[in-house]
């Protein structure tokens, strides 16, 4: 999930990925009158065979970009519940599995309201990440500048990973080593996050698996074949973040997430490694 202001280049971000990895991909622009079978699909009759035929919605593919996810009605937005976790549409009974790998990226902006539907905890449990846009710094808005005297820089990007290379990377990445010490770790802080005085509704299991997997990542990217406490402290606020519902009293107070995210990662000590 992509968050930040109007013209910060999510959509962008979006549509680059998909291009640099094979894969089919698909986009839907979310308005109040899109319908759930346009997401999942739906079933026509067929007067020459007497049957209903299946005709595919935007959920088959590999990238699915939801643009402006909350401008759609929670109608829509729940069609995608099953697609996101179950990696599977049903529609007149009968389950289609999605191609392999798939990925919804979505997309809102954080500062309009009118017209808006906010996403439903449910769906923002599903959610592996939520990554918030920032301004870019003066020596990237000048970059950006200057790419935009030139060609469209989307347009030169190149495919530099196929399926079967993205596959075998997720098969990598479940062989990175988290240590006992380490998963225990992970434990003490969604236990902490969710026990604390100002939080509703903490961490789900499917927020830990996720953090999990997040940790993995992180130590992959380190370049590591084992995980650390700092890479579950890198990727927290991303995989946790979102899926915190804070107390009527923490708006009183004004505390945010990211407070609580901090304090917490201050009382709880991390393991010790000696390398």
């Amino acid at each position: 999930l992509l968050e930040g202001a109007p013209g910060l280049g999510k959509t962008k971000l979006a549509i680059a990925l998909s291009r640099s990895v094979e894969g089919s991909f698909k986009r839907v622009q979310f308005t109040p009158d899109v319908l759930p079978s346009d997401v999942t699909g739906f079933c026509l009759y067929n007067k020459e065979t007497g049957e209903l035929e299946y005709k595919e919605g935007v959920a088959l593919c590999n990238f699915l970009l939801a643009d402006e996810i909350n401008r759609a009605s929670p109608r829509v937005q729940s069609s995608l519940l099953e697609a996101m976790e179950e990696r599977q549409v049903t529609v007149e009974g009968v389950t289609r599995e999605l191609p392999s790998p798939f990925m919804v990226i979505a997309t809102q902006n954080t500062i309009e309201s009118q017209g808006t539907y906010p996403l439903p905890e449910a769906q923002m449990d599903r959610f592996f990440m939520k990554l918030h846009l920032e301004y870019p710094s003066r020596g990237e808005w000048e970059e950006i500048l200057e790419q935009s005297e030139g060609v469209e820089p989307l347009k030169a990007l190149k495919q530099v990973v196929s399926l079967e290379e993205l596959e075998a990377t997720k098969k990598k990445l479940r062989e990175v080593v988290v240590s006992k010490e380490v998963k225990a770790y992970l434990l003490d802080l969604a236990e902490a996050i969710s026990h604390h005085e100002m939080v509703e509704v903490g961490i789900s299991p499917r927020g830990t698996i996720a953090l999990l997997k997040a940790t993995r990542g992180a130590a992959m990217v380190g370049g590591r074949s084992y995980a650390t406490p700092d890479d579950v402290q890198q990727v927290l606020k991303a995989v946790v973040g979102h899926r915190l519902v804070l107390k009527t009293q923490a708006q009183w107070k004004s505390t945010q997430i990211s407070d609580i995210l901090k304090e917490v990662l201050e009382q709880i000590t991390p393991p010790v490694f000696h390398v």
